[in-house]
């Protein structure tokens, strides 16, 4: 099975931490996050991971030399950015690709059994099958419903609401390829709603495992806090 991890971004939003270096080598615990995705694939029986590298890639395959290379099963490739493509576009820069493969956001922590979701995939027989998981999210405000006349029908004061969103773990058919333009910038969001124009079949996977990206402060914060709790969930084995 072949599984690609986007590793490109520049991690703005966690600055100043990705002004040094890349997200995907954020610490949590003794181990950056790109370090505990590729060991989850490795155990999950993954045998090829290709890694797409853009902004500081240079330290995160330093990273790999040093310290992950000969300790595991799986074959690590790499692919360079020459300029920033995107949130799929780097898939364009891919070989062999023949087989339903999983993508995944070199930022996202999750306890999610990858071989479960790629079964899940095969089943439903979808072009794309988007990982989602539940997020609520506060409202610090009233929110208002209006009518067709624009009467308040009803005042809900800070209410909790409740979203399906993308974990930032994705299985797509090789199909999906001739649909991303060579060397050039895509994003999923705009791959999916092409899709979606043209009818093709987009399968949801809810997941209830234990998610997070670590794209912001906050998140980064939330997960060194939780991250000596869950850190036997996220991969048995190897932590103890």
């Amino acid at each position: 099975m072949d599984a690609i991890i986007l590793a490109g971004g520049k991690g703005t939003r966690l600055a100043p931490y990705s002004t040094v270096f890349p997200k995907p080598l954020v610490p949590l615990g003794n181990k950056p996050i790109i370090d505990i995705i590729i060991q989850q694939l490795d155990y999950y029986g993954f045998d090829r991971i290709i890694i797409s590298l853009g902004y500081l890639g240079e330290l995160i395959e330093a990273y790999y030399n040093a310290t992950i290379k000969g300790r595991v099963r799986a074959n690590i490739e790499f692919v360079r950015e020459s300029e920033p493509l995107g949130t799929v576009g780097a898939l364009s820069l891919v070989k062999n690709l023949t087989d339903p493969f999983i993508v995944i956001n070199g930022d996202t922590l999750t306890t999610l059994n990858y071989k479960n979701l790629m079964e899940f995939h095969r089943v439903n027989q979808g072009l794309i099958t988007v990982a989602s998981n539940k997020k609520k999210v506060k409202i610090d405000s009233g929110v208002i419903n209006l009518n067709s006349n624009m009467q308040i029908e009803k005042i809900t004061e800070k209410p909790t609401m409740d979203y399906l969103v993308s974990i930032g773990v994705n299985v797509f058919q090789p199909e999906v390829l001739k649909y991303i333009p060579t060397g050039k910038r895509l994003d999923f969001p705009d791959l999916i709603q092409q899709l979606l124009q043209e009818n093709q079949k987009i399968v949801g996977f809810v997941s209830e495992d234990y998610w997070l990206d670590l794209g912001t402060h906050a998140d980064y914060g939330k997960a060194q806090e939780e991250f000596e709790v869950m850190k036997s969930k996220l991969l048995p084995g190897v932590y103890e």
